[in-house]
């Protein structure tokens, strides 16, 4: 057997525990016929045994390397957003901030342009404050109180945010993964936009159809109640202060006051907001086991060097443009599934695709798009990456439940593998 055959069987060894979550949980949902009988808790504890199990060295050992994953700061931060999310939507739902934003909605959108509207909405919002979860936290609540006005899946609304979500995350000059995939490529961000945009266009197009064609089709109700305006202050100051570039948590932190006041004009005591600040802690705590359970089972398959000997395997295999621009993407691709975070995969590839481009000339700020792109599009299909577990957990739906009506994150993918296949040689982008 050759070397390369052997590093590639030691790397997908080492990401088989990736293979053992997706196989407990989509299996036995399959079996049980029903997707929100598994929790994905469960599944995740199972991987994470198995990935301590089959890493070589002392059990003391395993457990410090996967309780440092568990622990990495910025795993931490998104547990920090995670609470203060569940306190501002238990809050929020206290006073009743979601009905009066769910009537102002339905009075001024039309039935029939609701589903294109909310995409259209997330996709600007996500843009203006270059945060994926961050457009989830704000909308999310409001999308599901429209599903339950008006009839509308609360799944398929859920997934309409979350898309949206992602266009911002892609796109926004404030965007984490653009501020890595320009740095690695060396490219400034406005070059990168414009070729990015190229890429996405057609699929947002693509799926604003779409749901042009499903609100025509749809028999969407949208009666509203009269608007409590004072009620709308929590979620409008969130928007306007995350547009404004503050910090996510602050963001946060202000809604969750915004939310005590409002109450407090409006008759809710004291016990009741601390009622509803713990409920909403509470609803986040299987997100927040999953979020540990995830880093401390990443950082195991990172140690075990799988993304790196899959890499090497990977790239001796580029050859010409084409092959190397679908290189750079497998790549980028690959190394999300193995982070769960599009930036921290974007930064892990960002030498080897650098080099990879400057060997078979791709345009820079190409490479940069390539990179972004699908690894917005991977992060936004899998169950365990922050957003779709914020989006399940505001929701109270599981993810297997959102992802079916993710059509954003499979057109982007559509839309920037055709962009790679179809190119002509030579070509720069």
């Amino acid at each position: 057997m050759s070397t390369q055959k052997r590093n590639l069987g030691k790397g997908l060894m080492a990401i088989s525990p990736i293979v053992v979550f997706l196989a407990v949980y989509l299996i036995s949902s399959i079996v049980a016929k029903d997707f929100y009988k598994v929790p994905v808790a469960s599944a995740f504890l199972i991987a994470s045994a198995y990935a301590i199990i089959t890493t070589k060295g002392s059990m003391e050992e395993r457990i410090r390397i996967f309780s440092d994953g568990a622990a990495d700061r910025n795993l931490l931060l998104m547990v920090w957003i995670f609470i203060m999310a569940g306190a501002f939507a238990g809050t929020a739902k206290e006073i009743g901030s979601v009905e009066a934003t769910v009537n102002f909605t339905l009075s001024i959108i039309p039935g029939k342009a609701l589903l294109a509207g909310f995409f259209l909405t997330s996709c600007f919002v996500s843009m203006a404050i270059g945060t994926s979860v961050g457009t989830i936290v704000a909308l999310v609540p409001i999308a599901n109180g429209i599903a339950a006005e008006t009839g509308i899946g609360a799944g398929h609304m859920t997934a309409i945010i979350v898309g949206g979500a992602f266009f911002g995350d892609n796109l926004s000059f404030i965007s984490d993964t653009t501020i890595a995939a320009t740095r690695a490529m060396g490219c400034a961000m406005k070059d990168k936009f414009k070729a990015n945009l190229k890429i996405v266009a057609p699929a947002v197009l693509a799926v604003t159809v779409i749901y042009v064609i499903q609100g025509i089709r749809t028999d969407i109700t949208t009666d509203a109640d009269a608007i409590e305006w004072a009620k709308l202050v929590p979620y409008i100051s969130v928007i306007v202060l995350a547009i404004s570039g503050m910090n996510v948590i602050a963001v946060l932190a202000t809604g969750i006051v915004i939310n005590a006041a409002v109450g407090f004009m409006n008759g809710l005591d004291w016990f009741s907001w601390l009622g509803a600040i713990g409920s909403g802690i509470a609803g986040m705590g299987d997100l927040i086991v999953v979020t540990l359970l995830a880093g401390g089972m990443l950082s195991l398959i990172r140690y075990n060097q799988g993304l790196d000997i899959i890499m090497e395997v990977l790239t001796r295999r580029a050859n010409g443009k084409r092959g190397a621009e679908l290189c750079i993407a497998a790549l980028t691709s690959l190394a999300n599934l193995c982070t769960a975070n599009n930036t921290i995969a974007i930064i892990t590839t960002g030498g080897i695709s650098r080099n990879i481009a400057d060997k078979f000339g791709i345009d820079p700020k190409r490479g940069a798009s390539l990179m972004d792109t699908f690894s917005c599009m991977v992060q936004g299909l899998i169950p365990y990456g922050a957003q779709l577990l914020m989006a399940s957990g505001l929701s109270g739906l599981p993810a297997t439940a959102i992802i079916p009506y993710l059509y954003y994150p499979v057109a982007v993918g559509i839309a920037a593998t055709l962009s790679i296949v179809l190119r002509r040689n030579g070509r720069q982008n």
